[in-house]
């Protein structure tokens, strides 16, 4: 009988001696086949990345250094100061496409961990992201962003998965800690992000949540409990670029940020940027080929991108020099447009007038506003060319439309002229207009409009090389704008002498040199300089800046 027993035994042990042996055998022959099969892959792989063109002209002239970063100084010692000190702060960058927002910041953070008082540690990351691309979904399956929870009933879930234990996966929050968090475009990024990515700053640490979570349940590893309650940290600073309006952005975000503004690239830049490229394409560049591409191009981004297709065409046809030939036809084929840059006018003309205007991100230019007054027997017809008609504004979960605000100035420069110079507009039809194609709005305009229906009724001929901004009040008064030291740098670059501003907007002017600034605060102040050239308002260079103390407050 134990003869039998033991042949039974002896039979069941050969039995599960061969089926863990086969196990063996098939798991040893299918980790063979991936091995075959990741060699191959990687073999792929090794072809492929020995496969290289030459770097694109666009990435040899990223800026590498502060000095390569044409344009920018004043928003570079912005930036230092909010991130390079003792508390680096949040930073929001506005500016337009091309000038060098991205490099700015990143080579801020370098110059920031070698500083000996700031909190980023020597190895701290500049994590990258396009607001733009950024999606995530409404399960929470994905969020590259913030991060997210892999569930365990979704494919992929790996033996975590499989024993039914849900997997926090870290986002780019988190592998931002301890540096910078660079999000480009963020005016793009979806308001669910936004609030998720305020709460993220407010608590620097990113939170999760999983209907297959349950903190009772011992089999979940520690590491996943401790997630689920404390979080993963989170602390970084953000840097934001935008090239939209302050208006255009979150209020949430904004009171958040240190707020920064990166200015449109002059003419003269844009040509240092094109011989920059130039030379490291290995062609030379024609000083009059430069200064084309200065006229036409708005930004570093477009320069580099003309100077390479031009520089193309000049290899292509054996010369060693872009000349005037090349850059007119990629202008052409490119379909560019010149800068909107206006230069003022040397010869006055009654009704009409230098303004000034904002456009794009914190862009300035100067505008024509002409006007045309005909005296009439009956009652005079006042017509408005070149401005918006109305305005549509959305709040307070209703929507209104009304006057735009740069027509209503209008009116309200005839109410002063009658009530401060007995000039009655009902005598005489007025065209008012501002040519050029861009219509305009806000009601910043409305001395230059007075000036100009002034000059139009009485014949005076103003002082053609003064260019203004304020707003018009209907007791005479001039207001406070927005914008002003892009206007004023408009003002400067279009060749204009004196500049008036209101003298509320003083202190924002303070650091612009190279053109008279006067304080206006009355149409009357503004009359007496225009066509009469007595100044009784006051200069910026005699404004002292006040200083104030602690025990001010």
């Amino acid at each position: 009988m134990s003869d039998v027993l033991l042949l039974i035994q002896l039979f069941f042990g050969i039995v599960i001696g061969l089926y863990f042996f086969n196990l063996y055998k098939s798991q040893q022959g299918q980790k063979m086949s991936f091995e075959r099969e990741s060699r191959k892959q990687l073999d792929r792989l090794e072809k492929l990345r020995r496969i290289s063109l030459t770097m694109p002209l666009s990435e040899k002239a990223r800026p590498q250094t502060f000095e390569d970063i044409v344009g920018q100084d004043e928003g570079i010692k912005a930036l230092k100061a909010a991130l390079c000190g003792k508390n680096p702060q949040h930073v929001l960058i506005y500016g337009p496409p091309g000038i060098g927002k991205t490099c700015a910041a990143r080579l801020v953070l370098e110059e920031a961990k070698r500083s000996p008082h700031t909190p980023f540690e020597h190895d701290a990351k500049f994590i990258e992201m396009d607001a733009t691309c950024v999606r995530f979904d409404e399960r929470n399956i994905a969020d590259p962003l913030l991060g997210s929870v892999h569930d365990p009933i979704y494919q992929g879930a790996g033996a975590f998965g499989a024993a039914g234990i849900p997997q926090p996966k870290p986002g780019a929050v988190t592998k931002a800690h301890g540096g910078v968090l660079f999000l480009d475009e963020i005016g793009e990024i979806h308001p669910i992000q936004m609030n998720k990515l305020l709460k993220v700053l407010e608590d620097r640490r990113v939170f999760f949540e999983s209907a297959y979570y349950n903190s009772e349940d011992k089999n979940i590893p520690s590491h996943i409990h401790d997630i689920f309650k404390n979080g993963l940290p989170a602390d970084f600073r953000l840097v934001g670029a935008t090239t939209k309006s302050p208006q255009e952005i979150s209020p949430a975000i904004r009171s958040r940020c240190i707020e920064i503004f990166f200015r449109q690239l002059y003419p003269d830049e844009i040509v240092k940027i094109a011989i920059k490229a130039a030379a490291k394409s290995e062609v030379a560049i024609e000083e009059s080929a430069a200064k084309i591409v200065g006229e036409y191009a708005t930004n570093g981004r477009d320069a580099v991108n003309i100077v390479q297709l031009a520089g193309g065409i000049a290899i292509g046809e054996g010369k060693s020099r872009i000349t005037d030939e090349h850059i007119d036809w990629v202008l052409e084929t490119g379909q560019y447009q010149p800068r909107p840059e206006k230069h003022i006018k040397d010869t006055a003309k009654a009704g009409c007038i230098n303004g000034l205007a904002v456009y794009g991100a914190n862009m300035g230019m100067l505008i024509d506003i002409e006007a045309v007054a005909v005296r009439t027997s009956g009652k005079g017809v006042l017509t408005i060319t070149g401005f918006i008609d109305e305005e549509e504004l959305d709040g307070a979960n209703r929507r209104v439309k009304r006057k735009s605000t740069a027509k209503s100035s209008v009116e309200n420069v005839l109410t002063v002229l009658r009530k401060f110079f007995s000039l009655d507009a009902s005598d005489y039809d007025i065209h008012i207009n501002v040519p050029g194609g861009i219509p305009m709005d806000g009601p910043s305009a409305g001395i230059a409009i007075a000036c100009a229906v002034y000059s139009a009724i009485t014949g005076k001929l103003p002082e053609c090389l003064t260019a203004m901004t304020g707003e018009l009040s209907i007791n005479g008064e001039v207001m406070p704008v927005g914008g002003i030291k892009a206007k004023v740098s408009a003002a400067q670059k279009s060749g204009a002498s004196r500049v008036l501003i209101p003298r509320e907007n003083a202190k924002e002017a303070v650091k612009v040199t190279g053109i008279e600034v006067v304080c206006v605060s009355s149409i009357t102040e503004v009359f007496d300089i225009v066509f009469n050239n007595r100044q009784k308002s006051i200069t910026i260079a005699e404004i002292q800046p006040t200083v104030l103390s602690a025990q001010t407050f």
